[in-house]
């Protein structure tokens, strides 16, 4: 892995699209195609489900492939989607990589400017979007937003729009009405031989430098990855009906809704809702109704169904589970057991996975392992096959035995690993190989317990993990300090039973500012929540005269993470901070602001 030269399957020659559909379609036998159930549809509304076999997704893929082709897409170019949880963004994925051409999807909750940021990095000419999308019994107006960011944009030469409310929306001189124009084009559409090594992907995460990075993934390594840890993670075998709740906008909807199912020949849930539509039944009622095998969720979503009671999920029979996972950040142990006896009745087994966008699949759980052998809450336990963690000191030197603690690297390379950021591998090679030099550095601690078992520790660098999501917290600083009236600001993030993490500012003001705080409060939440997304706003924000500052003007964020998570006993020696006594305030509006938040919280969930 030395400087990040990686590359599987040197010279072999592949397409994403022919390994997930063609392959499972038996082309002289129309009959049993129709049997052959690709995607389950989970729309917003509960019992509104649709089925969409293989053949009718490999005629839905080629008829977009063909439309992308006619509008002069080709080998290599990138594709920026912005869709709701959907058979056209299944489809329109894998109709990029039947031609060549590279997806890059964006979570269609992201801001405008968001959105704008990301398709101007990968310069892509090509936007597919939706009319609207449907959430919670919610619409979101997904065009306007691409409208708002595609103005922005010199390079976007078409947007194409599907319906998914049918809704009258705005269309503009750039807009291709996507269905009218599918209709147009066959349904056959000759798959582009790839390269092992060519991008099959772009997904943006956050830096801890403030701007997004666009991991870029390869075709071979990724989908072989992906197929083996979807399989034997999660114990799937033929005929089961397999759930990930994950948007596709992440990789854990790249990883285990599309790839993974789909190059076994599943049958995978796409999850259009939320997990309290229109109850906090929805989940435990959808496993009834299409009998699901495996469910993979989200630690956030299992610790809110847990403060509604055990009756929402006992009043469904879930007889038909067999495997609980859970990604995103570790499961706490009361949250676990909860999965474990009362959603899975003590039968099924619980995976609490570790990985990373960076990694294209799952590096560390309980599975596979011997069908008696021990899970244990809290941890995901066992690397995967061929996977080899290691525990590295701040030296750099690995530590040996068990019973260590300290940065989780891994040793080995393997075929799902990311091969760059777009157009910054100078960046690649900084986040992940320069810190630990012969290593892929996680950004995560790690404990390797007394049995060897592997525990996740939480981020060593300036990443909080808001339910699942990973945010920079330089990307947040910079947008709050786009306000006129801030001077400085500091973001960290706070222990959230809900969420993992929750995100906490800490902000300065300019000179003489006379506009009413309550007012400064909102106009930052509200700016956060345009720049980037509703999830980065911060639940908490102190206004201060003051950050704990070093004397040579660092900011010492040890100390800003203590306070917010509430605990001034383990501030540590402040006695080198330039004015030390601006902790004793921080600490004292903490503790108002505290109380407040545990107000609002209980509040929240009576």
């Amino acid at each position: 892995m030395d400087g990040g030269k990686i590359k599987w399957f040197l010279n072999g020659k592949i397409n994403a699209s022919v390994n997930c559909i063609d392959r499972h379609i038996d082309f002289k036998n129309t009959t049993k195609d129709r049997d052959r159930v690709a995607l389950i549809w989970e729309k917003d509304e509960p019992g509104s489900e649709e089925y969409i076999t293989y053949r009718q997704l490999y005629e839905m893929t080629n008829r977009i492939a063909n439309t992308l082709l006619s509008h002069g897409v080709s080998k290599g170019d990138p594709v920026v989607l912005y869709l709701p949880v959907s058979p056209i963004v299944v489809a329109a994925m894998l109709a990029c990589s039947r031609i060549g051409a590279i997806h890059s999807v964006v979570f269609a909750g992201f801001s405008g400017e968001a959105l704008r940021s990301r398709i101007n990095d990968a310069n892509a000419k090509v936007v597919i979007t939706a009319d609207q999308g449907v959430r919670g019994g919610k619409l979101i107006e997904l065009k306007r937003i691409v409208d708002a960011a595609v103005a922005e944009c010199p390079n976007v030469e078409k947007v194409f729009v599907s319906q998914r409310t049918g809704n009258q929306v705005p269309m503009g001189k750039l807009d291709v009405p996507l269905e009218k124009e599918m209709a147009q084009h066959s349904t056959e559409c000759k798959p582009r031989e790839m390269d092992s090594e060519d991008f099959l992907f772009f997904l943006y995460t956050s830096g801890s430098t403030g701007k997004p990075k666009g991991i870029a993934h390869s075709h071979a390594g990724y989908l072989l990855y992906a197929m083996m840890t979807h399989k034997l993670v999660f114990n799937y075998t033929p005929g089961d009906i397999y759930a990930c709740v994950a948007d596709i906008g992440w990789i854990t909807g790249h990883s285990y809704v599309l790839y993974g199912p789909l190059l076994n020949g599943a049958t995978s849930v796409l999850f259009e809702s939320v997990p309290t539509y229109p109850d906090p039944g929805r989940y435990w009622e959808m496993v009834q109704r299409l009998k699901i095998k495996q469910f993979y969720g989200a630690p956030t979503a299992i610790r809110l169904l847990l403060r509604y009671g055990e009756e929402w999920v006992k009043k469904y029979d879930r007889s038909t589970l067999r495997t609980l996972g859970c990604v995103g950040e570790p499961l706490n142990h009361e949250a676990w057991e909860w999965y474990h006896h009362v959603v899975g009745d003590g039968k099924c087994d619980v995976v609490d996975t570790w990985w990373q966008t960076e990694t294209g699949g799952i590096m560390i759980a309980p599975r596979p392992a011997g069908p008696h052998s021990e899970i244990i809450s809290g941890m995901p336990m066992r690397p995967f096959l061929g996977i080899q963690p290691a525990i590295v000191d701040e030296k750099g030197e690995e530590m040996t035995g068990n019973d260590v603690m300290g940065a989780l690297c891994i040793k080995k390379p393997w075929p799902g690993m990311a091969r760059t950021i777009y157009g910054h591998h100078d960046r690649f090679l900084e986040t992940y190989y320069k810190p630990f030099p012969g290593y892929y550095f996680s950004g995560d601690g790690g404990h390797r317990h007394p049995n060897g078992y592997y525990q996740i520790t939480g981020r060593m660098d300036d990443i909080i993990n808001v339910s699942g999501h990973r945010l920079g917290t330089a990307e947040i600083e910079d947008v709050m300090d786009e306000h006129d009236m801030v001077a400085e600001t500091a973001v960290v993030g706070f222990p959230h039973e809900i969420k993992g993490e929750g995100v906490y500012a800490f902000v300065t003001l300019m000179e003489d500012v006379t506009e009413p705080r309550d007012e400064i409060l909102k106009e930052l939440k509200d700016l956060v929540k345009r720049k980037i997304a509703s999830y980065a706003v911060p639940e908490m924000i102190q206004i201060t005269s003051g950050l704990p500052k070093t004397r040579s003007g660092k900011i010492m964020r040890r100390v800003l993470r203590k306070i917010a998570a509430n605990k001034p006993d383990e501030l540590g020696d402040v006695s080198t901070l330039a004015d030390p006594q601006v902790v004793e305030a921080l600490v004292k509006n903490h503790q108002v602001i505290h109380s407040q938040h545990q107000e609002t919280m209980k509040t929240m969930h009576k």
